[in-house]
């Protein structure tokens, strides 16, 4: 059905019809006809942003002024995901919960298509949705008012305010209230923000004034980026910038690095700390793109080959690519990304590639510090080259010791320096500072879910491995995989081929035989 108009007449009623369609156009973009689209369930860590921090202690006396009214005071991130809902009766909750209108499930327009929380994260300022507005059937019964939530000194939507109600009890106070209740969270957050914020704030504003360069600040509590940063970088690239900025904040000295992006652009990032007096508030990082790395084919390999390996897709053959030749050129490296996503496995891949080359893998998890360094030091002794898996895992003490331990090994020329990666956790805060100055490559394996073209190719080389040469998938059964979000990345891919195999040795497997976990779209969000 067409999205309904509101009261309005005029120009309000021009903008308001604006931003509607476009909204509507977006969630059909992202699901097609489907009418009745479900909020995505996601595993939140326990956190304690500057966000929560002021809800905590403005929001109860918010939800005192609304507790004999028919509405629920709502309180999401800035991607969507409920923090908390407060407040309405009991027949209103019983409503939400049928909608997944709850804690922990995420409202993006791009789960649910048009909504007060998904759509105000959207267009950037308070909006009413009302009744007909939503884009989903089971939403159009409710009204809701959202106001996006800034931070008071970067102006990053930082979540929204929401509040919904019963779509016959639907007001002009309710987008009122929620924008007040914004502004109240935004007052609270400026008197709790630290002096290392405001410093960090300063020197942001002074070289965005002063460059005309791509802009990124990192503090403790505050991340900013220009909009030249926005503009000239895709979302995942802004994503590899932003972590290996956090990567370099900690330093007290200028540091310029090199690192790849996904989409296969090199940029240099030339950081500079941040003082409040003796104390680092944070950094500055002026991004300059450097040449674009080539069009590349993912070389042939033999049967041993790891499954991780497999996989077409533009950012799994881009990261594929940069550690292939990091490895091939002796580039030290520094590979991160999320438990499972295959580190081991891509950096064992690319050292296959290279003849007459021995690869020695230590576990820093496993090891521990002390065990570690001797055999960091044996392993260089006999000429190998290393991969030191969890360097997070290690103490700053041992970190330190490693720095010092690899000095006379980088000081070498190639082909007689060994190469050495790590990997890493990229959500891991341990301060690994100390070794940046030794690796100038920085490589993120992208998360499964954001590759997920890539899930046949893994399917069908997953199964090989196990021995199930004879065992297919069903496009339905495929096809359902491909809309799972993966939190374990081709780890728990792998156990669910197991899995399957252990029931099922030869013959196709459908949709209704997959493990149960896996025919549900909730499954792992």
């Amino acid at each position: 059905m067409a999205p309904a108009s509101s009261s309005p007449t005029g120009s309000d009623h021009l903008r308001l019809s604006t931003w509607l369609r476009v909204s509507w156009s977006r969630s059909r973009q992202a699901l097609g006809d489907d009418d009745r689209p479900n909020a995505a369930y996601v595993e939140r860590s326990t956190t304690d942003t500057v966000l929560e921090r002021a809800a905590r202690s403005v929001l109860p006396a918010l939800a005192a002024d609304i507790e004999n009214e028919p509405v629920s005071l709502i309180l999401t991130e800035s991607n969507g995901i409920v923090l908390s809902r407060t407040a309405g009766d009991s027949t209103l909750l019983t409503a939400l919960d049928r909608v997944d209108l709850a804690p922990g499930f995420r409202y993006a327009e791009t789960q649910v298509g048009t909504n007060g929380i998904g759509t105000a994260l959207e267009v950037g300022r308070p909006l009413l949705v009302d009744g007909d507005q939503h884009f989903s059937g089971p939403l159009r019964s409710f009204s809701c008012a959202g106001a996006p939530v800034t931070h008071p000194i970067t102006g990053a939507i930082l979540g929204v305010v929401d509040l919904t109600t019963a779509a016959q009890n639907s007001n002009t106070l309710l987008l009122s209230f929620a924008t007040l209740a914004a502004a109240r969270l935004r007052e609270r957050m400026l008197d709790d923000a630290t002096e290392p914020d405001r410093a960090i704030f300063s020197a942001y504003r002074s070289a965005c004034r002063r460059s005309s360069r791509p802009v990124v600040a990192v503090g403790d509590e505050v991340v900013m980026m220009n909009s030249l940063t926005r503009q000239q970088f895709d979302s995942p690239d802004q994503m590899a910038i932003l972590e290996r900025t956090r990567d370099i904040g900690g330093e007290t000295k200028p540091i310029t690095i090199l690192t790849d992006l996904p989409s296969g652009t090199v940029v240099r990032l030339s950081y500079e700390p941040t003082f409040t007096g003796d104390r680092l508030a944070g950094g500055i990082v002026r991004i300059t793109k450097q040449v674009a790395s080539p069009s590349f084919s993912i070389p042939k390999v033999n049967a041993s080959t790891p499954p991780s390996i497999a996989g077409t897709s533009p950012l799994w053959r881009h990261t594929v690519h940069s550690v292939v030749e990091a490895c091939r050129r002796q580039d030290w490296l520094v590979v991160d990304g999320e438990p499972g996503v295959g580190k081991t496995a891509l950096i064992r891949a690319a050292h296959q590639l290279v003849p007459n080359r021995r690869l020695a893998v230590l576990d820093a998890g496993e090891l521990g510090g002390d065990d570690l360094l001797t055999q960091v030091s044996v392993e260089l002794g006999s000429g190998s080259d290393l991969a030191i898996l969890h360097a997070h895992a290690m103490s700053e003490a041992h970190l330190a010791a490693l720095a010092d331990l690899l000095q006379g090994p980088h000081a070498q020329e190639p082909p007689l320096r060994p190469w050495v990666a790590l990997t890493r956790y990229p959500q891991d805060s341990t301060d690994t500072s100390s070794l940046l100055r030794m690796f100038p490559k920085s490589v993120t394996v992208p998360p499964l879910r954001h590759h997920l073209d890539d899930i046949p190719d893994l399917v069908r080389s997953l199964l090989d491995t196990l021995g199930a040469t004879g065992l297919t998938l069903a496009p339905a059964a495929s096809n359902q995989l491909a809309r799972l979000a993966w939190r374990g990345n081709v780890t728990q891919l792998k156990k669910v081929l197991e899995d399957t195999y252990r029931r099922r040795r030869s013959g196709i497997v459908e949709l209704d035989t997959l493990p149960p976990a896996c025919r549900s779209i909730h499954a792992e969000r």
